[in-house]
């Protein structure tokens, strides 16, 4: 596995520390720059090109999504994460919409951001926060492109927890189906809509109206 090149930007001195100490115990991760205002750390990324940028939503100097978006219009491939003390029931459909690979409520252990630099660094996408998910919009949302897929109701529930960044052992215990089942139809729904992974699926579900975009 190739060694991922990581910045940490982030204001909070305490949290910053955590996050230095917590990553270098990750097998094949090195941390290149750790930053506590987000210009210079933008300008460090734009320059050396990180394998992942661990960004704060709230700094100082700049808010956390204009350095996703910089970075992701200036080096696409660069993978990010998004930490925030302040989660909302729109953020992750906007961190998705923005190309953000994952955020995580820095209310939440540690472990989750361990959790979301694997799922990262191997294609995935991770996204965990106390905020439930936000039910189904009405189908006229302006903006919303009309369903061509024909889903079943669960097929429905599926692909909007999916596209929330729920794993399939939690989507079972909220709609009470078993494992198996589950994937299932995390198969049909793929079948149906024509893609192959989690980012595809959600900016289809984000397009359909199955969530807030």
């Amino acid at each position: 596995m190739n060694t991922l090149r990581t910045v940490i930007i982030e204001d909070e001195a305490m949290y910053r520390l955590l996050m230095l100490s917590t990553l270098r115990k990750v097998k094949n991760l090195v941390v290149i720059g750790e930053f506590e205002l987000g210009k210079p750390g933008l300008e460090f990324c734009l320059r050396e090109k990180p394998d992942l940028a661990v960004i704060d939503l709230v700094l100082p100097d700049i808010y956390g999504l204009e350095i996703a978006a910089e970075i992701r219009r200036a080096v696409p491939e660069m993978h990010i994460l998004i930490l925030t003390a302040h989660p909302s029931e729109r953020l992750p459909a906007e961190l998705i919409a923005l190309g953000v690979d994952g955020y995580v409520d820095k209310t939440e252990p540690i472990s989750y951001v361990l959790n979301a630099i694997e799922t990262i660094r191997h294609g995935g996408m991770f996204f965990a926060s106390h905020v439930p998910v936000k039910g189904r919009p009405p189908p006229s949302s302006a903006g919303r492109h009309p369903i061509e897929v024909s889903l079943t109701e669960r097929e429905k529930q599926v692909a909007q927890l999916v596209a929330a960044g729920r794993i399939s052992k939690e989507i079972a215990s909220t709609l009470n189906l078993s494992l198996r089942t589950v994937e299932k139809h995390r198969e049909n729904i793929m079948q149906k809509v024509g893609v192959h992974e989690v980012a595809s699926l959600t900016r289809w579900c984000i397009q359909a109206g199955l969530v807030e975009g």
